[in-house]
């Protein structure tokens, strides 16, 4: 009978690790672990264009929270992973909407920030496909860091820097407002 007891309560233990939430076609973790850090999902949802769904996108947190300043402006290891579902979602795609979402993040001024976006998007240089995964990750003492398919690209350092990159997806003024609002809790 222990024996039992041992293997079903190691049984749920591994399926509760390991569990996940479905976005559109995507199935997310619910916890990630960055800078050995364990952060939990906040929330996630759907980035869609023209009827299309382009990734699912979901954001990490030590600790659930609605305030995107507060978010944003974190001095904490946090995360934003983004699922491709469309080949709509080309390298150049990316590399503009990430352009378009720093002006929008700083209305405009990224004048301090130039030298820094470039080279966080320059590490978008490879081709992008369905199925592939980013990880958009403030680590706490290293900076803004990208993974693709869990593979380290760069980083960046710097907080005014991360609190633009977050303020792409959950600031004034997002990418999408529907996803901001998944983003912090409201899926």
């Amino acid at each position: 009978m222990k024996k039992i007891v041992t293997l079903l309560t190691l049984f749920l233990s591994i399926s509760f690790a390991n569990a996940q939430i479905k976005v559109g076609d995507a199935s997310l973790p619910e916890k990630v672990t960055f800078n050995n850090e364990e952060l939990v999902i906040n929330g996630a949802g759907l980035r869609e264009k023209f009827f299309f769904d382009i990734y699912a996108g979901a954001l990490y947190v030590k600790q659930k929270g609605k305030s995107a300043g507060t978010i944003a402006s974190a001095d904490e290891t946090m995360a934003i992973k983004l699922y491709i579902l469309s080949g709509m979602m080309s390298r150049s795609k990316m590399e503009d909407a990430l352009r378009e979402g720093f002006k929008k993040a700083t209305n405009d001024n990224t004048k301090t920030l130039d030298k820094r976006i470039n080279k966080f998007v320059g590490f978008v240089s490879d081709e992008i496909e369905v199925g592939q995964t980013y990880d958009l990750v403030y680590e706490k003492g290293k900076g803004s860091v990208i993974y693709k398919n869990g593979q380290e690209k760069g980083y960046v350092e710097g907080l005014d820097f991360k609190k633009a990159l977050f303020n792409i997806w959950i600031g004034h003024k997002p990418a999408d407002k529907g996803l901001k609002a998944e983003l912090l809790g409201s899926f």
